[in-house]
């Protein structure tokens, strides 16, 4: 796929990677095998049919395979730009075997900028809310709620997403820059869920603004809780609370939801000064060092205690990333941080490593290098090792059984320790992907629709 030329792309925020033409859509389309049983399928967490609508855009049917698409994926346009196919869908292909995968996630992203760009409105398959039909609360409004909502919305119940923030969408709206996901491809996938009939409710701040107990009496009979991973971690050293210290969590959000891109004409800058280090090598770490150079950083680096090789962050990712300048500082690891008599940070310590026998990650494990101790003149830090769940709801549930890493514990069907209360995505499998949380909100929706039917 063509993407904006490097030099141009780092000065503004539009979007890199560029799509497919028809022509270069039809020509991979019809690599396609068909296989009678195919991989592909089984490796998407949402179970789309892959070969049907490879066929239709092959063919040229592009409004049949965006729609063959929403039988099981409410957000292709979403899933089309950020989910990593390449370990899902794409590896499964018979074709990687010999030769190159078929882009299925290229194509899904033409089918859906198709419908973008051609329909006034997207189709919904819109079910009317049956009669005194029950009504089900589903907090949060990332990719499993959505896809929770939208398949409980297809089975006729009345349903209202809660999300704390301004703006919907969870992690696709506050977490990926718009270089990568633009807001108004999440616009448009919100939109179609909301024509599903699902309503959205945003500013509302379930355990604060109501309590479970509380949505009890105004009638909901069941629960969805799909409130993601956002509570940042950071490292524990010297020097964290530095001003000039960000996690990754606050960095984008400040970035992707308060638009500190725009200001002056929006009011929330970010200060980067003129070296960032970024400390992780996911694709948020990656996120994170390409804004801070489209925020105006001279430097950008990304400080892994690995190597390139072992770096979680999608290949894509880094490569685009090394392409727009980001500088790969491998084997190393902060140790502290200084800053000046005014509590800004200045400075940073680190050490080498050296790569050992493999950890549980089945990664080889970092050790330090005595006496390998350097510094580094630096304005700004972004921690991007990870985030944790969310503690705020779960808080005031005190019957909600979680595990030692704050994770709801839910069983087969996604329902926890509360009767008629589910849960699914990241506050149950820890940080993971879009389109698996999807495939756990879709699944809970199943279990909720079982639910109320013997209730």
């Amino acid at each position: 796929m063509k993407t904006q030329d490097p030099k141009d792309r780092i000065k503004n925020f539009e979007e890199v990677a560029l799509g497919l033409t028809e022509e270069e859509a039809m020509k991979e389309a019809g690599r396609c095998l068909q296989c009678k049983k195919a991989a592909c399928v089984e490796g998407c967490p949402v179970d789309i049919d892959i070969p049907a609508f490879v066929d239709h855009i092959a063919k040229g049917e592009y409004g049949k395979a965006i729609d063959k698409i929403r039988e099981k994926n409410a957000l292709p346009a979403v899933c089309g730009r950020v989910c990593p196919q390449e370990d899902q869908c794409e590896k499964a292909c018979v074709l990687s075997k010999k030769k190159s995968p078929i882009s299925i996630g290229d194509l899904e992203r033409f089918a859906a900028d198709w419908e973008i760009k051609n329909r006034q409105q997207p189709i919904a398959n819109s079910q009317q809310i049956r009669e005194g039909v029950k009504k089900v609360a589903v907090i949060g409004s990332g990719p499993a709620g959505l896809a929770c909502a939208g398949e409980l919305a297809k089975n006729g119940y009345d349903v209202t997403v809660f999300e704390s923030l301004h703006k919907a969408g969870g992690v696709l709206s506050y977490g990926i820059p718009e270089f990568r996901l633009p807001k108004r491809i999440v616009d448009f996938d919100l939109e179609q869920v909301r024509r599903l009939g699902v309503k959205i409710d945003v500013n509302y701040l379930v355990g604060r603004t109501n309590t479970l107990d509380g949505l009890k009496e105004e009638g909901f009979a069941a629960f969805f809780i799909g409130i993601g991973a956002g509570l940042p971690y950071f490292m524990g050293i010297e020097g964290e609370n530095l001003n000039g210290v960000y996690s990754a969590n606050e960095f984008l959000t400040r970035t992707n939801l308060m638009k500190a891109y725009l200001f002056p004409d929006y009011d929330t800058p970010v200060r980067v000064g003129g070296i960032v280090a970024v400390v992780g090598a996911g694709n948020v770490a990656m996120d994170s060092a390409r804004c801070a150079l489209r925020l105006g950083a001279k430097e950008a680096h990304i400080i892994y205690r690995r190597t390139e090789k072992e770096m979680p962050a999608r290949a894509d990712e880094i490569g685009r990333a090394k392409e727009e300048g980001v500088i790969l500082d491998l084997l190393t690891n902060p140790l502290r941080f200084f800053g000046d008599e005014k509590g800004w940070l200045k400075e940073a310590e680190l050490i080498k490593n050296e790569l050992a026998e493999s950890d549980s990650s089945g990664r080889r494990k970092p050790v330090p290098i005595k006496g390998s101790e350097f510094r580094m003149k630096v304005d700004t830090v972004i921690c991007a090792i990870g985030q944790g769940s969310n503690p705020l709801l779960p808080g005031t549930l005190p019957r909600l059984n979680m595990n030692e890493d704050g994770n709801i514990i839910v069983d087969k069907d996604h329902m926890s320790s509360i009767e008629g209360v589910f849960a699914g995505g990241d506050i149950v499998t820890g940080a993971a992907t879009v389109i698996s949380a999807m495939g756990a909100g879709k699944k809970a929706a199943r279990a909720i629709d079982k639910y109320l039917r013997r209730v």
